[in-house]
C-alpha cells in the first residue's frame, strides 16, 4: 500500500492506494482517506501514532505500507513529519518539489514559486483529462484558479482568500460582525439577517469572481480552443449545482502527488 500525504494551511489529508502504477489500470482513487488539523506545535510522536491509529480503524495493517508520498505547502511541518515517517514506518518519504520528476513542464520565469499543491493537483487533472487544455479550480484555504496546456504545460494562475479567511477576516476586522456557517444560501440574495447577508456576501462574492477568473483564463490563454474546467478542493462542493465547473474531483492533489512518486521511481 502507498500512503499518500497532502499537508495543506488548514488540514493534512491522507490517503490509501494500492501499490499499483496509474498506468496500469488508470486513475487511481484512494481505498480510504482521513484528516489531521495541521498545527504548527504537531510532534513527530504525534503524527505517526495518529496515522497508524487511522490505519487500524480503518482496517489497515501500518505494515502493509511500502511507500509514503508527501505534497505540502507548510514547510515548518515538514520535519515532523518526515521524522514520522521513517520512525513509525521505516520509510523515507517522497517529498514533492520543484526538482521531482512529474511530467508536468512548469511554464512560469521561477518554477519553485509554484506551490507543491498546485503542481499535484495539475499532474492529476493532467492525469484524468490527457491532451486537454485545463483550468483548474482549487477551492481551500485559499481559492487558485489555474491553466494547463494540452501539452501538459502549468502556465500560472490567480490566487484569492478563501471562503474561511474571507469570513475571519470580516469577523476580525468588525466590531459586531460575527462568525457564520458556511453554507450554499436558499434564499434571495438580499439577506433580510446579517447572519444571511453575511453567508450571501461571502458565497456569491465568490461565485462571480470565480466565473469571472473562469472566463478570462478561458480567454486569454486558451481562446477559441477551449478548455475543461475541473474543480477540487475542500469548498468546492457548496458549488457543484451553479455550473461553475464541468467536473469534480476530490482528491487531485493525492492522486497528483501519487503519481509523482511513481515517476520518480523510475
Amino acid at each position: 500500500m502507498i500512503l499518500v500525504i497532502d499537508v495543506g494551511n488548514s488540514q493534512m489529508t491522507a490517503g490509501l492506494f494500492e501499490n499499483q502504477k496509474p498506468a496500469q489500470e488508470g486513475i487511481k482513487t484512494p481505498l480510504l482517506t482521513f484528516r489531521h488539523a495541521t498545527t504548527v506545535h504537531t510532534s513527530s510522536d504525534e503524527l505517526g501514532l495518529f496515522m497508524r491509529n487511522a490505519l487500524r480503524e480503518n482496517g489497515q495493517a501500518p505494515e502493509a505500507i511500502t511507500g509514503i508520498a508527501v505534497c505540502s505547502v507548510v514547510p515548518h511541518l515538514m520535519y515532523a513529519l518526515r521524522a514520522a515517517c521513517v520512525k513509525y514506518f521505516d520509510l523515507e518519504p517522497f517529498i514533492l518539489g520543484p526538482g521531482s520528476k512529474t511530467g508536468l513542464k512548469i511554464q512560469v520565469p521561477d518554477p519553485s514559486q509554484v506551490g507543491a499543491d498546485r503542481i499535484a493537483s495539475a499532474i492529476g487533472a493532467v492525469q484524468r483529462f490527457p491532451k486537454q487544455n485545463i483550468i483548474l479550480v482549487d477551492l481551500g484555504t485559499a481559492n487558485t484558479v489555474c491553466a494547463v496546456s494540452k501539452e501538459a504545460g502549468f502556465l500560472g494562475g490567480t490566487i484569492t482568500p478563501g471562503l474561511r479567511m474571507s469570513l475571519e477576516a470580516l469577523e476580525r476586522g468588525t466590531a459586531k460582525l460575527p462568525l457564520v456557517a458556511l453554507v450554499k444560501p436558499e434564499g434571495p440574495i438580499v439577506g433580510r439577517t446579517t447572519e444571511a447577508a453575511i453567508q450571501n456576501g461571502l458565497y456569491y462574492n465568490a461565485l462571480d469572481s470565480l466565473k469571472g477568473m473562469i472566463a478570462r483564463t478561458q480567454m486569454e490563454c486558451f481562446g477559441d480552443e477551449g478548455a475543461v474546467v475541473v474543480g477540487t478542493g475542500g469548498f468546492m462542493r457548496l458549488f457543484e449545482e451553479d455550473g461553475l465547473c464541468q467536473h469534480i474531483c476530490s482528491h487531485l492533489v493525492l492522486e497528483g502527488t501519487l503519481t509523482a512518486f511513481w515517476k520518480s521511481t523510475r
